[in-house]
């Protein structure tokens, strides 16, 4: 297995159930349900799943057990949150981040003004 970000590329079922909290089942009947979620398989057919991955479930956990969605509700949730017009995924930024990344648009565009004079 490769190492990125100090972490693994693949996690088993097992491990991602113990990052998540959620047992085997649920992730399986989330998989048939959510089509955001599709998890390669290895060479023996397990399951092996991403940070991508592993962030739709937590997401998909939070919109459950959280927010209260109901799977219907869920799906058109995560459906929604792709920008129809440019296929960009939106992202719930806090504020505090909104801020940075005006403070790095600014500084880019005053980078890009010196540049082309």
């Amino acid at each position: 297995r490769s190492m990125v970000n100090g972490g693994k590329t693949y996690y088993s079922i097992s491990e991602v159930c113990s990052q998540t909290g959620l047992e085997p089942y649920v992730l399986r009947y989330w998989e048939s349900e959510f089509s955001q979620l599709r998890p390669k398989k290895n060479r023996a057919g397990n399951r092996a799943y991403r940070e991508k991955d592993i962030d739709i479930i937590k997401n998909i956990k939070r919109l459950l057990y959280e927010e209260k969605f109901t799977i219907p509700g869920a799906k058109k949730k995560l459906s929604g949150s792709r920008s129809a017009e440019s296929g960009q995924v939106k992202l719930d930024l806090a504020e505090s981040e909104k801020g940075t990344i005006k403070d790095v648009r600014r500084e880019l565009k005053g980078i890009l003004e010196l540049l082309t004079g």
